[in-house]
């Protein structure tokens, strides 16, 4: 449980937007009911490394870098999460992790990093079942407890390996701000229900209430499947700006208690 930069705000993120949001977490109860990670996605670092192979955070975005940003979530009580690819590029055409896992792995470690969301973009036509247990095995080897979630979208039968590779993984395309891609995901993640359980998930996206693209009814609805499929719970809106309504739904704790 926790809340992501990527599905409203895409490439518009910065350090203060993530401060912010975790100070919202807090202030307005969604700690205290279990959304403890914070998430930064897509677009954080500058596309090329430093003269030493390290990623580099954008210097404007993100002017005092990303240790101490985790720092900041750290001191609140919650988890500092953070993102990269399995490829040699991110999905916006960042640098991404694909044949510098230790590297990344150990910066990452350093940073306090808790969470990692590993995406599928510019995988260089190498199989999954390479590409993920790589980092995971690099992640391992630092020592730190960090949360692996792979987003390889469901595909090369993802439901067959990744339960011995990752904590959580996508079964499905990126979601989108409407019900039908909400009914779709849910269906497709429910394919292979079973291989969800305790230290693995499916993961059918992260949610979209408090966009504003579906009714309130479609919003709680979306909010029950995902509690009913045992999906991470992770918030995709402006906690700034969300509608009381759509608060609400997040902050239920009879479906959060199902889930």
């Amino acid at each position: 449980m926790g809340w992501n930069t990527w599905n409203k705000f895409a490439c518009d993120i910065s350090e203060q937007l993530v401060k912010d949001s975790a100070d919202v977490l807090i202030s307005v109860g969604l700690a205290d009911l279990g959304y403890k990670y914070v998430n930064l996605d897509d677009c954080w670092q500058l596309a090329d490394r430093d003269a030493s192979g390290h990623m580099q955070p954008d210097p404007i975005r993100f002017p005092n870098g990303m240790k101490v940003l985790g720092d900041y979530v750290h001191e609140r009580g919650l988890n500092f999460g953070i993102y990269s690819s399995a490829g040699t590029k991110t999905c916006a055409g960042f640098a991404a992790s694909l044949y510098h896992e230790q590297t990344d792995a150990t910066d990452f470690a350093s940073w306090g990093v808790d969470y990692l969301k590993y995406d599928n973009c510019f995988n260089d036509h190498l199989p999954a079942t390479t590409r993920y247990p790589n980092m995971r095995d690099a992640l391992i080897a630092t020592g730190r407890p960090i949360f692996f979630s792979t987003c390889n979208w469901g595909e090369e039968e993802t439901w067959q390996w990744a339960p011995q590779t990752a904590n959580s993984w996508r079964t499905t395309q990126d979601i989108f701000d409407g019900w039908a891609s909400v009914e779709f995901n849910f269906k497709e993640s429910q394919k292979h229900f079973e291989r969800s359980g305790p230290h693995g998930w499916n993961d059918p996206d992260m949610l979209e209430i408090g966009n504003g693209g579906m009714t309130i009814e479609e919003e709680r609805t979306h909010f029950a499947l995902w509690s009913f499929a045992k999906a991470p719970l992770i918030i995709g809106c402006d906690l700034v700006t969300v509608r009381p309504e759509s608060l609400a739904i997040l902050k239920n704790e009879g479906i959060i208690g199902i889930n």
